[in-house]
């Protein structure tokens, strides 16, 4: 668009401005037409690549042009050049740079028709020769509007780029996520039920049937607990919310328990992420259990404070053999848990009192 438009000037210009010629006053018209063709061509340079200086310097050349071809052409449209130049400064300027620079323009090509001088004086007023410091006010305008919109295009990439970033984040918080359930549900248990099957191979060469029986039994019953995990895994994921007192009595007798859950203060609904990370450590604490103190007493404590909620998970010492040591993997997946509420998690030995040797995990989450 912008080509068009001085592309037309040029044309309509060099088809109405006289006297043209190869002597005289038509070669001196012919070289200011062709002066200010060129400075009105340097409205299509791309901002970035010329400093204001040599802009501000530009504009005073091809004002100081246009109104030179005012007072030398006798007739046509000279005044045009002076016209649309003004407006690019005003678009091309911030306007203290500008407004100097269109009264500068309006003052000489109305000068040099208010003083007659030169033959164009006789068919244009000198009010045109000030009418053009008036399409200034058009270019800030539009300086103005670029501005908005290029900022307008700017925060909308910016947002793009914040929402990309956040969706990767979301998408590595989800990976996180997916891989604590996987080792919440199946690591514990692969690994007892490829240590026994290991067992039954290594027992088969010394024909020792009862060790093998007992070794096949402790791999189905630890199927058995992994599939049951499974089951509370995939039901967390497709339910949006879990009630927690109900969900955590189900995973307790699903564990082989009953009457392990005891409820201090009033009880309300924590959040639903609050809950879901409780559940998830609960699921945890009772499959270490299972694992690593079989036979033991477990209890669970829910206490509803009035700025937190508390969850607390002791089990005894084992009555039975247990499976074997850990890979500590479970710990670390609770602590990222209670951390991503805000919360804390203590877990250690218990030194004294009816369960002395068995192990206990306390969870803080504020409300």
């Amino acid at each position: 668009m912008q080509w068009a438009f001085t592309l037309g000037v040029i044309v309509v210009g060099i088809a109405t401005i006289r006297p043209m010629g190869f002597s005289g006053r038509g070669l001196a018209v012919v070289v200011l037409v062709a002066l200010n063709s060129l400075f009105l061509l340097g409205r299509n340079v791309p901002q970035d690549r010329v400093p204001a200086r040599v802009v501000v310097v530009w504009a005073s050349l091809g004002i100081v042009a246009a109104a030179s071809l005012i007072g030398a052409a006798r007739t046509g449209t000279g005044y045009l050049f002076a016209f649309f130049l003004v407006g690019h400064i005003g678009y091309r300027l911030p306007p203290v740079w500008a407004v100097p620079l269109a009264a500068l323009a309006g003052g000489l090509c109305g000068g040099v028709l208010y003083l007659h001088l030169g033959p164009g004086h006789e068919s244009l007023s000198w009010g045109v020769g000030l009418c053009a410091a008036l399409p200034v006010v058009v270019g800030i305008v539009s300086r103005s509007r670029q501005r908005a919109i290029d900022a307008a295009i700017e925060s909308a990439e910016s947002a793009e780029r914040a929402a990309r970033a956040e969706a990767r984040t979301a998408a590595l918080a989800e990976r996180s996520r997916i891989a604590r359930d996987v080792h919440d549900v199946l690591a514990h248990s692969l690994a007892g039920i490829n240590m026994q099957l290991e067992l039954v191979d290594a027992l088969l060469d010394t024909g020792d049937l009862t060790r093998i029986r007992e070794a096949n039994d402790r791999a189905h019953s630890l199927v058995k607990e992994s599939l049951k995990q499974a089951q509370w895994t995939v039901h967390a994921l497709r339910e949006a919310t879990l009630p927690l007192l109900g969900s955590l009595t189900a995973m307790i007798e699903s564990s082989g328990h009953r009457d392990a859950l005891t409820v201090d203060g009033t009880v309300r609904e924590p959040p639903a992420r609050v809950v879901q990370h409780l559940l998830r450590i609960a699921q945890e604490a009772l499959t270490n259990a299972a694992r690593h103190a079989p036979g033991g007493d477990v209890r669970v404590e829910v206490t509803f404070a009035a700025a937190s909620t508390t969850l607390r998970i002791r089990n005894g010492p084992a009555t039975r053999e247990a499976a074997g040591a850990g890979s500590g993997m479970g710990l670390i997946g609770m602590r990222e848990r209670i951390a991503m509420v805000d919360g804390t998690l203590t877990a250690g030995p218990i030194t004294e009192g009816p369960d002395r040797g068995g192990w206990q995990v306390e969870a803080v989450i504020p409300e």
